[in-house]
């Protein structure tokens, strides 16, 4: 009878845990329909957590073609491209100046079929230019800003155009820049060309507060960027609200930090904290 009783009262305790079990993955499916649902409404959607375990979906950030009806304007708070604005960055590799020239201009191009803005950098090393390269970004309707491609050339190795892709070609995806409403902890594609082209992103803070030579700014978003392709590289950068990326350092790998010097043209702020 002991035993028996044993017995059922185990057979119980099973059966409660079965009963855990299936709820928690009808609840997991129920969540992933709801986030289907939302894909398709072209809402942002983030699952609950269940078990430890983030089932995060931004619905908002799936590449969709049809969801561009007027791509060269972004004026992403974090990531403004006003045509015209030139953003100067100086800093050191390991023991080297550097320094970026970030011109947004007038040209476009198309990608998907999708219009694409087209941002040239230039790099310098030591006061020799070493790279230049074509950026190309498009906001979609919600406010988020694709990075569609780039086209460089390593002035330094002979006209190398080595890490070059476009959505759309060979198998290439567009990737998140920046997202309209970024929370903590979110996870996105920067980029995607296999072997080529991996860069991911992370959320780490909205209320960093950093000075640069350009000024001291507020309420700073906080990123940690990184890649497969080189993983004992990793990279935190800071956007401020209203202008954009202030300030990108190296915290894994090679020494490398660059700061924001200087705005020229239209996209210039003359306050020196922005909220």
């Amino acid at each position: 009878m002991f035993v028996s009783n044993i017995l059922l009262i185990m057979q119980f305790s099973f059966d409660i845990m079965e009963i855990k079990l299936i709820l928690m993955f009808v609840g997991l499916i129920m969540s992933t329909n709801v986030a289907l649902i939302l894909v398709g409404l072209g809402l942002h959607y983030q699952q609950p957590t269940i078990m430890g375990i983030n089932y995060a979906m931004a619905a908002s950030n799936v590449f969709d073609k049809s969801n561009f009806s007027n791509p060269l304007k972004i004026d992403n708070k974090y990531f403004p491209l006003k045509p015209g604005t030139t953003m100067i960055y100086e800093g050191k590799s390991e023991e080297d100046l550097t320094r970026d020239v970030f011109v947004v201009t007038n040209d476009t191009k198309e990608i998907m079929g999708i219009p694409t803005r087209v941002v040239h950098d230039d790099g310098y090393v030591n006061r020799e230019h070493e790279e230049k390269t074509n950026d190309w970004f498009a906001q979609d309707d919600q406010g988020n800003v694709w990075y569609m491609g780039e086209y460089t050339t390593d002035l330094s190795n002979k006209g190398s155009h080595e890490g070059s892709w476009e959505a759309g070609v060979k198998g290439a995806k567009a990737g998140i820049v920046m997202e309209t409403d970024p929370k903590v902890n979110d996870k996105y594609n920067q980029e995607f060309s296999k072997g080529v082209a991996e860069d991911k992103g992370t959320v780490l803070s909205l209320d960093e507060k950093i000075t640069v030579p350009y000024g001291i700014f507020s309420n700073v978003l906080k990123t940690k960027d990184f890649s497969p392709l080189e993983p004992d590289i990793v990279e935190n950068k800071y956007y401020a609200q209203n202008i954009g990326e202030i300030k990108a350092m190296n915290v894994k790998g090679e020494s490398e930090v660059e700061s924001l010097v200087q705005i020229n043209g239209i996209g210039k702020s003359n306050s020196s904290d922005t909220n």
